[in-house]
């Protein structure tokens, strides 16, 4: 059962941030082991009931959830070897991480938040929801305005359209919603200093409960799409042409411009 974070887990990534090095880290692995990780792993245990309710093909393995304390370095210019704060991330097992739709909580020296976001832009999804809230205005913003964000101190955040134009049927009220690229909604009334307390567990859990109805209707829309297009009918398959690429040479990936972020 998750009693709180102890002072102990902000204390080892205070230290890991002085002492960033594999030397180190080795030689105080079972610090992270006792007062890092098994913290993490106890409040997930307690917040998988809690999301298997909104979801029952949420991912439910602890390892797969918390996020890496080492950090993949090779194409950032920060090369510190380890992560000064960890996060986890509920999201349905076996999705691709970068179209996903899911629950976070993160928590280090001066951090403390959680939410319901997508992890990084996903067009189709957004735009579904889109074509849902112009055609029916009033049920989507029903439901958007029954959540009771503002109440709870939750915040809509994200990225928006410039230039995309709003259809006549979708109010005022509801504009800022048409136009998110990627939905974020985070809780902006707690401080770091409130970690150490059970009670901690009840305001995730009950502030990800109140997300539920908008994370049922994005995950509905992909859903159905997907649905649809498992029914269609299959595309005749292209002849191959053949490539003209030149081979790279030897230790080169081939693959120019190709980026790559932090590993999970």
């Amino acid at each position: 059962m998750f009693t709180g974070f102890p002072e102990a887990t902000e204390q080892f990534l205070i230290d890991l941030r002085l002492h960033n090095d594999g030397a180190w880290f080795n030689e105080n692995k079972p610090r992270y082991l006792r007062d890092v990780q098994a913290p993490f792993y106890a409040l997930i245990e307690d917040l998988i009931p809690v999301m298997q309710e909104i979801d029952p093909l949420i991912e439910i393995r602890p390892y797969k959830i918390l996020s890496r304390i080492r950090r993949d370095t090779r194409f950032s210019r920060d090369k510190s070897p380890y992560r000064d704060h960890l996060w986890m991330w509920f999201k349905r097992g076996g999705e691709d991480r970068w179209k996903s739709l899911g629950y976070w909580f993160e928590f280090g020296p001066g951090r403390l938040g959680w939410g319901m976001a997508t992890w990084d832009e996903n067009r189709p999804m957004m735009d579904r929801f889109r074509r849902e809230l112009a055609a029916d205005p009033a049920r989507i913003g029903g439901l958007l305005h029954g959540m009771g964000l503002a109440e709870r101190h939750l915040l809509v955040t994200g990225d928006r359209f410039h230039r995309l134009e709003v259809p006549p049927s979708v109010p005022d009220t509801l504009r800022g919603w048409y136009l998110l690229k990627e939905p974020a909604i985070i809780q902006t009334r707690f401080n770091p200093g409130e970690a150490s307390r059970r009670e901690l567990f009840g305001h995730v859990a009950a502030d990800w409960r109140a997300m539920a109805p908008l994370y049922r209707l994005l995950r509905g829309l992909t859903d159905a799409e997907g649905e649809a297009e498992a029914a269609a009918p299959a595309a005749p398959a292209e002849k191959p042409v053949p490539s003209r690429r030149r081979k790279p040479p030897d230790g080169a990936s081939g693959l120019p411009g190709k980026k790559y972020e932090d590993e999970w």
